[in-house]
């Protein structure tokens, strides 16, 4: 005999939630606000929840006779029971003060049914699907299609207890009383952080270059220095590199061991204590690093959120975003057109803003740049220059190039040799504008004009 079982529902809770809709003016903006008619498992309180709502935005009070009438009209009335079903939904309410309860029982229950749902929709593609990856990106989007269902955020009072502006007074009293300090998370760069107050919280920034320009170097240099300076904990998405070829890179910049040393270990005893004493300060730094080619931005955002909830989280670094996907299978095998792509893009982009909001994290985004400085006289990035741009310049908060003119030839007499120029192309909440860094490539590392390298002495 077949072991048929019930979708999860409560009737009971559905006729209470509709009573109190019935009996309280007071409450029935909260309920329409917060429920929808597919939240409901009963087909008839459906029907009669939608009437409800139709009621409700004429401006008329919802209650028996302008249910009763709008039903009637509808033609409805018989099925969802006739006037004595409405009678009973009335008279059956345990108290109108508990439709908050009511509201979370046919809410939870509804977001149980969809979650069956969705996994039968993932079952049945899984047997007819002849790709094990074709399987998990649908498994994947269908998932992240039903978490974003309920998210949403409520319309909030700016002078409300613990609002906008009140948080607004207390970030101004905490900045007046700690002159230079600040608001977001410090970079090391100075004119950068003087100009953007530092990496702020939600805001996506994207890093754009050339191959070959040290952006991967920069985006590490930031990492590792809110880890191991201001104690941040910073999860990074490395979509190229192993975790041993970054560490060793960030291990060459805190050390002043050059990076080809590192490699192939031929190194000096006093390299060897520097290198061990940046080891040392390396790994107690909460940095967590996760090599998955071809991520998705589901996948970033789930593995930032177990770890905010684990570890804590406050800096979001991914390289990059040419080899990220929607939905976690290579576009490059599947045969992805250029429209595709961009479509594709826009999509990640937008996710990955989200995740930034969401979380309450600055994330840095890395990006390859096209062609197009190559080909100008001048070889300075644009924002025309970003591979699938549109979205991109969109959805960023910060738009940052780097531009290394040794690598045209172009440098200028009166800087410094290895001079590499940061231009701030746009600042959602800012200035915009080109400040000066200097490449020490023996160490992969990026430093502030005129600053020296600095070896840490070793016991």
């Amino acid at each position: 005999m077949a072991d048929y079982k019930i979708l999860p529902n409560s009737l009971e809770a559905e006729q209470a939630l509709l009573g109190c809709i019935l009996l309280d003016n007071e409450i029935q903006r909260d309920i329409l606000a917060d429920v929808q008619p597919e939240d409901f498992y009963s087909e008839a309180h459906k029907n009669i929840f939608e009437s409800m709502q139709k009621i409700y935005m004429k401006s008329i009070p919802v209650d028996y006779v302008t249910l009763t009438s709008q039903l009637e009209s509808e033609k409805k009335l018989e099925n969802v029971g006739g006037i004595e079903y409405i009678s009973f939904l009335t008279n059956n309410v345990p108290a109108t003060a508990n439709f908050q309860h009511y509201v979370d029982i046919v809410k939870d229950a509804s977001v149980r049914r969809h979650l069956i749902s969705t996994s039968q929709k993932i079952i049945n593609n899984t047997f007819d699907s002849q790709d094990g990856e074709d399987a998990m990106r649908f498994a994947e989007k269908e998932i992240f299609n039903l978490s974003q269902k309920d998210m949403k955020t409520d319309l909030e009072a700016v002078g409300a207890p613990g609002g906008a502006m009140t948080n607004l007074l207390k970030q101004m009293s905490f900045l007046s009383e700690n002159k230079g300090k600040l608001r977001g998370i410090e970079t090391g760069y100075k004119e950068f952080d003087a100009i953007t107050n530092g990496l702020q919280n939600s805001d996506l920034i994207i890093l754009a270059a050339r191959p070959g320009v040290g952006k991967t170097s920069f985006a590490m240099n930031i990492a590792v220095h809110a880890a191991t300076t201001a104690a941040k904990k910073v999860a990074v998405f490395s979509l190229e590199m192993a975790r041993e070829q970054l560490m060793a890179r960030s291990l060459s910049s805190v050390s002043k061991v050059e990076l080809a040393k590192i490699l192939n270990g031929d190194l000096t005893p006093e390299e060897w204590k520097r290198a061990w004493t940046a080891e040392r300060k390396l790994s107690s730094a909460g940095i967590f690093i996760d090599p998955t080619a071809g991520i998705s931005p589901f996948e970033v955002r789930t593995k930032c959120q177990k770890l905010k909830l684990t570890e804590g989280l406050d800096l979001v670094v991914i390289d990059y975003l040419t080899l990220m996907n929607l939905n976690s299978a290579s576009d490059k095998t599947r045969g992805y057109h250029a429209e595709n792509r961009t479509q594709e893009v826009t999509q990640i982009t937008k996710a990955l803003k989200q995740m930034a909001k969401e979380l309450n994290v600055p994330v840095i985004l890395l990006a390859q740049l096209n062609r197009g400085p190559d080909l100008r006289d001048d070889h300075r990035p644009i924002m025309a220059d970003l591979r699938e741009s549109g979205s991109i310049e969109q959805d960023a908060d910060i738009v940052l190039f780097l531009y290394n003119p040794a690598k045209y030839h172009a440098e200028k007499p009166e800087d410094e040799p290895g001079t590499v120029y940061l231009n701030i192309a746009k600042h959602r909440n800012g200035e915009t504008g080109e400040i000066k860094l200097k490449w020490a490539g023996e160490y992969t590392t990026y430093l502030n004009p005129n600053e020296k390298i600095k070896v840490e002495t070793t016991e």
